[in-house]
Parts: structure tokens; sequence; C-alpha cells
């Protein structure tokens, strides 16, 4: 039961990620013409490898 809250507690989060990517993209094209990268990509990554690896134990 545990590891099912987690997996999707995960998957939530991920998903959330997602979102705030695709929402932060505009903010992000202009930051980088500054030379300023935001680092969203580090987030969905490391989101997506958890809930890979929970969902391959399951």
């Amino acid at each position: 039961m545990e590891s099912r809250l987690y997996r999707g507690t995960l998957l939530a989060l991920y998903q959330f990620s997602l979102l705030l990517g695709i929402t932060l993209l505009p903010i992000a094209l202009v930051a980088r013409q500054f030379g300023v990268a935001l680092p969203v990509h580090w987030m969905i990554t490391r989101l997506g490898e958890a809930y890979e690896e929970t969902a391959e134990q399951a």
C-alpha cells in the first residue's frame, strides 16, 4: 500500500513538473537571450527516473 502511495505521489509530481516546464517555457526563452538558463529539465528528468524505478519494482 505504501509503495502505491509513493508511486502515485511521484507520478503526480512528475506530471506537475511537466506542466510547470511548459508554463515556464516563454520565460525560459526570454531568460536564455539574457544568458540565464532555468534548470527545469533537471527536475523533470529526476522525477521521471524516480517514477520509472518505482514502476519497475511493482
